[in-house]
Parts: structure tokens; C-alpha cells; sequence
């Protein structure tokens, strides 16, 4: 897929009653047209993509010329041109807040019948946020491991979740 800025481009899921998801191409990751691009959503926000299955670019919907020129944006230049494509973004006054990003690690652990699932939200904070989860096989479940991989990293993000509202209140 190549695109241009200015090139309307349409997410669909793979489920048919998905949602999909539109806007337009603001930056290029390569000079030759090929992601990763930085899209200006419909919904206001903006973010780097790499098209995927169900990614349409539509060609012959370009905005006008008079927009800004396709420019090719290193990989480690995105946070920044994603944070001036929101400066940019209509309808917003003055500059907007710098983007942050954070990140949320997960270690899953399986012994025998027993998963635990440990999570580290890594932000700007002073200390990492840390949660654990576990899940327990009863004899009568199935023994399919990615189950109890997944009921203790959801035990886990939840006590996250918990213990970043603790923080705050």
C-alpha cells in the first residue's frame, strides 16, 4: 500500500459487526509513499499506522493540494509528528499538551495448574505501578493453558487498574 498526504484511509474489522474506523494520512514514514503514516482520525485523534488486513486507502478521495506536502517521517521522529499533527488538528485552540506514552508490561507464569500473571505500568511516574493475578484449573475445566493466561492477566490489569484510581484519590 502507498499512500500520499491527504489520502483518506478506512480500517474495517474482521468481524462483520465491527466498527470501522476513517480519517486522513497527515505523514508519511517513507519518502516512496509506505507506512508507517501518521492519520488524523475522523474522531479527532491522531496516530501512527500500519495498514493491515481491512485497511482501504482511498486514492481518489485526496484533500485539496494546498495542504501540506508529503514528508517522509523517520520511525523515531512519529511521537513528534503525531504530537504536531494534533497542534494542527481543526477545532483546536493553541498548541496542544505534549504526547505521552505509556506502557504496560505483562509476565505470565504457568506451574502445573496454577497461572500467575504479574503487570508493570511503565509511564512518567517517579515509580512503576506494579499488579499481580492469578487463576487456578479446577479438575472439572478444560485443560486449555491460554485460558488461565487470560482470567489472571484480566485479575491482574484490574488490580492495576485499582491501584492507578488508589494513586490519584
Amino acid at each position: 500500500m502507498k499512500a500520499r498526504v491527504g489520502d483518506h484511509i478506512v480500517l474495517a474489522t474482521v468481524h462483520p459487526d465491527g466498527p470501522t474506523r476513517s480519517g486522513r494520512v497527515v505523514a508519511l514514514g517513507d519518502a516512496d509513499g509506505g507506512p508507517p503514516y501518521v492519520v488524523r482520525w475522523d474522531d479527532g485523534e491522531v496516530g501512527s499506522l500500519y495498514p493491515g488486513r481491512g485497511a482501504v486507502l482511498s486514492i481518489g478521495d485526496r484533500a485539496p493540494q494546498a495542504e501540506a506536502p508529503p514528508r517522509a517521517v523517520p520511525l523515531d521522529a512519529l511521537p513528534g509528528a503525531i504530537a504536531q499533527a494534533m497542534r494542527e488538528a481543526p477545532g483546536v485552540a493553541g498548541s496542544a499538551p505534549p504526547v505521552r506514552e505509556w506502557s504496560v508490561r505483562i509476565a505470565i507464569v504457568e506451574a502445573g495448574d496454577d497461572t500467575s500473571a504479574t503487570v508493570m505500568l511503565i509511564s512518567d511516574a517517579p515509580t512503576p505501578l506494579t499488579a499481580r493475578g492469578s487463576a487456578h484449573r479446577m479438575a472439572q475445566d478444560p485443560a486449555v493453558p491460554q485460558i488461565g493466561d487470560e482470567v489472571a492477566v484480566a485479575r491482574a490489569l484490574r488490580h492495576l487498574a485499582d491501584r492507578l484510581v488508589d494513586t490519584v484519590g
